[in-house]
Parts: C-alpha cells; sequence; structure tokens
C-alpha cells in the first residue's frame, strides 16, 4: 500500500539530522495548519538549491559558479590555506576571526569505519594544490575528535611532502568538541594562536 501524503511529508521531514519521527509530524503539520505560504517557498528554495548549487572546483565549498568567490577573490592570501572538514566550519572561521586566505574543505574527516578515506575527502585535489607551489602554510582545522585529529595527522604528513608547513589552531578548543559550535572569541583566539604540527 502506498503511504498517504502526509505520511511522506512527514517522512521526508525525518531526513534532517536530529528530527525523528515526532519533530516530523510537528513540522508537517505546522506547515499543513500554518504555514502553506512558507512550506511552498521552502519547498522552491529546496529544489533551486539542489538544482544549482554544487561544490567550487578549486576548495570543495558549496558554490552556485564553478569558483567560488572566496577562490575568486584577488584581495585573498594565496600563501595560506585553511583545511576545515566542513561548510559550516569554513563559515565559522570566516565570521569569527581576521583570516584571509583561502580554504579546502574536506567535507567530512577520515573515517575508514564509515568508508571515508583520502579519495572521499578529494585529498588528491589537495595534493595537487599544494603541489602548484603557491601555499606556504597549510592550516588544519579540523575538530578535536579522534576522527579529526587521525585527519589532522594525515593533512600535515601531506603538506609536509609538498614542502609545505602545517599549523593547527591551539589554545582554547575542546577536545572532542566542534569548530561549529564554538563561541566566537574561543574560535578567534584558537585561530589566532596556531602552533606548528609536529
Amino acid at each position: 500500500m502506498t503511504a498517504s501524503l502526509l505520511e511522506q511529508l512527514i517522512e521526508a521531514f525525518r531526513v534532517l539530522p536530529g528530527v525523528g519521527q515526532k519533530t516530523a509530524q510537528r513540522m508537517a503539520y505546522h506547515i499543513l495548519e500554518r504555514q502553506r505560504e512558507g512550506g511552498a517557498r521552502l519547498s522552491a528554495a529546496l529544489a533551486e538549491a539542489i538544482e544549482h548549487i554544487r561544490h567550487c572546483e578549486r576548495c570543495r565549498d558549496f558554490s552556485e559558479t564553478d569558483v567560488c568567490a572566496i577562490c575568486a577573490s584577488a584581495s585573498r592570501d594565496a600563501h595560506q590555506l585553511c583545511a576545515v572538514e566542513t561548510p559550516a566550519d569554513r563559515l565559522a572561521i570566516e565570521q569569527a576571526t581576521e583570516y584571509r586566505g583561502l580554504y579546502f574543505v574536506l567535507q567530512g574527516r577520515l573515517s575508514p569505519l564509515d568508508g571515508i578515506g583520502p579519495r572521499e575527502l578529494g585529498l588528491d585535489r589537495l595534493a595537487a594544490r599544494l603541489a602548484e607551489g603557491e601555499v606556504q602554510e597549510l592550516i588544519i582545522a579540523t575538530n578535536p575528535t579522534v576522527e579529526g585529529e587521525a585527519t589532522a595527522h594525515y593533512l600535515a604528513q601531506l603538506a609536509r611532502q609538498h614542502g609545505v608547513r602545517p599549523s593547527r589552531p591551539t589554545h582554547g578548543l575542546p577536545l572532542g568538541g566542534e569548530l561549529e559550535y564554538a563561541d566566537r572569541g574561543t574560535l578567534s583566539h584558537a585561530f589566532g594562536s596556531r602552533s606548528e604540527v609536529p
């Protein structure tokens, strides 16, 4: 038997992180009872985003163009490249720090148990970028989790192989924390006092 439209809507909301059955039901009922116009706007914006947003060819961040605005900007320092796990981490750094270099968005972290290796993180593209010779410092801003630390170690080795100095934000980021949830002051301080990765 085919699920009803209401059941399909509830199930569709469950693709969002942290949304279980009850929350999905509340969202579906709210849109149908009070926000049909808002739901139509959400649907249109979601369809447009899925159709037109892709990954930047240089940094792998989300972009509507082949090369994102940050990578295309002549005012950014091409000698510094900051590797982050997610676009949300990149945004947090942009909003909280004075960093004006470029980025490389991994779109994850090394996790062999989940089938995420160097290829899935685009590390072949990162290696090619480091081999160009323009980058002098690779700032490794992965989260201080077990997987994030393993990824940082791998990236540091990759940087050294290409004659690039690896560094890592230091003070203030708690072990096991996520960059996305760090407050602006903590993130700004941590980013301002990077240390070389041993």
